[in-house]
C-alpha cells in the first residue's frame, strides 16, 4: 500500500472517535481524554470532513453512532488496541534474551522439537527463535546464534563440535513388515514388492536407497517401487503409517523404535563419514545462552545414547 499519509486521517481524530464511540459521549470522551468536550467536538467532525461522511447522529442530549460510525468503530478499534499492543512491546523495560537456533526439517521435527520443552523449562530465561530449513545458508545465517547442521565438520568461518555421527538403517511399521516377512521379502538383499520411501533432496551428501543398498550388498533396483517425497519428517510419517519402507537415521527415528511405531526389518546399518554438528560462528564470543545450548544438547544425546 503507497503513501498511507495521503489516505489516513491524523491519530488524534481517530483516538478521540474511539473513545467517544466506545463510551457513547462526547463529554465522557473528553474527561478520559483529559480534553474539553468542544475539542473532542472539533477533532470528530475534523474526521467526517476528511471521511466526507457522519460518523455520529447528534441530538440535543446524546450521541450516537450512524451506520457508517458503526462500520468505522471496529476498524478503528482493532486497529488503535493492535497499535497499543504493538508499542506496549517495543517499550517493555525487560526484554528476555533470545536465543536463535537453526536446523533442518529432520532434525527440528524428530529430535529438537520434542526435547525443546525440557531446555524451555530449564532455562526460561530466554526466548528461542527456531530456524528450521534444510537450506544450509539458511541455517548458517548472520542472525543464527547456533547450529545443528549435517557434514564433515568442516563450515569455514565456523567452530564445531560432533554431536552424533551418522547411522542410518532400514525402518518400517509393525504391520508393513508382519505383512510383508510372509512372502520372504524383507531382507537385505531381496526387496521385492516393497515400496521404497525414498526422500526427495537436492543434498549430494545426504544417504539415498541406491548408496544405501550399494553399501550393504544389494543391487535391488531403487526405481519402479519408489515414493518420493520432499520432506523427511513426512517419509518417517509414510513409514510409520505401513506405505513402504524408508531408511531411518540414528538417533532421528530413535523415539520411534522405543516406542515401537517403527521396527527394524533386519540389522544392516550404514555408517558414513559424516554426522550432524553443533556449529556457531568463531568470531562472535559465545553468549550464555548458546553454552547453555550446546551443554543441553550434547547431554540429551548421552542420555539418548546411555538408554537401551
Amino acid at each position: 500500500m503507497q503513501n498511507l499519509s495521503a489516505q489516513l486521517p491524523p491519530l488524534e481524530p481517530l483516538v478521540a472517535f474511539e473513545a467517544a464511540a466506545r463510551l457513547q459521549s462526547f463529554t465522557l470522551a473528553a474527561e478520559e481524554l483529559n480534553l474539553s468536550q468542544a475539542a473532542i467536538s472539533q477533532r470528530i467532525r475534523n474526521l467526517e470532513s476528511f471521511l466526507g461522511t457522519g460518523l455520529f447522529v447528534r441530538s440535543h442530549r446524546a450521541v450516537q453512532l450512524s451506520p457508517s460510525g458503526i462500520e468505522f468503530q471496529h476498524a478503528v478499534s482493532a486497529t488503535l488496541r493492535h497499535l497499543a499492543c504493538a508499542t506496549a512491546d517495543l517499550k517493555a523495560p525487560v526484554t528476555p534474551t533470545r536465543l536463535t537456533v537453526a536446523t533442518d526439517q529432520s532434525v527440528a521435527s524428530l529430535w529438537l522439537m520434542p526435547r525443546l520443552p525440557d531446555f524451555k523449562r530449564r532455562h526460561s530465561e530466554f526466548a528461542i527463535r527456531l530456524i528450521a530449513s534444510d537450506e544450509e545458508q539458511d541455517c548458517l545465517g548472520d542472525d543464527v546464534q547456533v547450529a545443528i547442521i549435517h557434514g564433515n565438520g568442516n563450515w569455514p568461518g565456523f567452530n564445531s563440535e560432533l554431536l552424533f555421527k551418522e547411522e542410518v538403517f532400514a525402518v518400517c511399521s509393525p504391520s508393513y513388515l508382519r505383512d510383508h516377512s510372509a512372502h520372504r521379502s524383507v531382507d537385505p538383499t531381496g526387496f521385492a514388492e516393497l515400496v521404497l520411501l525414498e526422500l526427495e533432496d537436492k543434498r549430494w551428501d545426504w544417504m539415498n536407497w541406491r548408496a544405501f543398498l550399494s553399501a550393504i550388498g544389494s543391487d535391488h533396483s531403487t526405481g519402479h517401487a519408489a515414493f518420493r517425497i520432499n520432506s523427511y519428517p513426512l517419509v518417517i510419517d509414510a513409514a510409520r503409517n505401513g506405505q513402504g519402507i524408508a531408511l531411518g537415521w540414528r538417533y532421528l527415528v530413535d523415539d520411534d523404535l522405543a516406542s515401537g511405531a517403527l521396527v527394524k526389518p533386519f540389522d544392516c546399518s550404514v555408517s558414513t563419514q559424516f554426522g550432524y554438528y553443533l556449529v556457531w560462528p568463531h568470531n562472535k564470543a559465545q553468549s550464555s545462552a548458546v553454552i547453555d545450548f550446546r551443554e543441553w544438547s550434547l547431554r540429551e544425546l548421552t542420555q539418548q545414547t546411555d538408554s537401551p
